[in-house]
Order: C-alpha cells, then sequence, then structure tokens
C-alpha cells in the first residue's frame, strides 16, 4: 500500500481496522517476522478463535496476508505476515479522500 494516496473507502477500512487494540499487536508482532496462528495466538496471550477474527478483518483490509503451507509431519499450517504499507494522514489527505467515498459509507 504505498504509491497513491488512499480513496475513501481504503481510508476508512484500514483506520477503523487499526482501531482495535488486539489488532495494533497483531502487526506489531508480524513487523518483526511471518509466524502460525498458533504460535502467534500464544505469544500474544489470545485465544485462537478470536486472533482468527482479528486476522480476517486485518487481511480484508489489506494489511497482513496469509499462505497455507505444510509442516513437516504434514499438518496443515497458515502463516501470516505484515504486509508493507505506509499512510500519510494529514487534513488534506482527509480532504482529498472523502469525494471518493461511497454513498453508503458516508453516513458511518
Amino acid at each position: 500500500m504505498y504509491g497513491s494516496p488512499p480513496t475513501g473507502d481504503e481510508l476508512v477500512a484500514v483506520l477503523s481496522t487499526l482501531a482495535n487494540p488486539h489488532r495494533l499487536r497483531v502487526v506489531a508482532a508480524l513487523r518483526k517476522e511471518r509466524t502460525y496462528v498458533s504460535r502467534l495466538a500464544r505469544d500474544l496471550g489470545i485465544s485462537r478463535p478470536l486472533l482468527q477474527v482479528h486476522l480476517r478483518k486485518l487481511q480484508a483490509a489489506g494489511l497482513v496476508t496469509s499462505q497455507l503451507e505444510l509442516s513437516e509431519d504434514g499438518k496443515a499450517m497458515r502463516f501470516y505476515e505484515v504486509t508493507e504499507f505506509v499512510f500519510q494522514l494529514t487534513p488534506d489527505t482527509i480532504a482529498a479522500a472523502v469525494p471518493t467515498l461511497t454513498p453508503d459509507s458516508k453516513g458511518t
């Protein structure tokens, strides 16, 4: 997520996704290295089902990616890694993004 300024919908998606302490912790943990769900849940001290919810939201916003891999003993393991992103949040960025909001997102 580099380059052109975000659209209004992209900005809303990213900001609402990151407006959660668990998701901020996930991004911080994944900045060091990619890892699998069970290990990340242990490292963060949260349940795997709760972590899965947060990872799905982060992935939907384009902030993390995942890849299914087989371990040496043949178990399927989903690895997650953070996507490099840069958002410059300024009044001008917001003003430029507002006209690109879809009609249904203006009231939320």
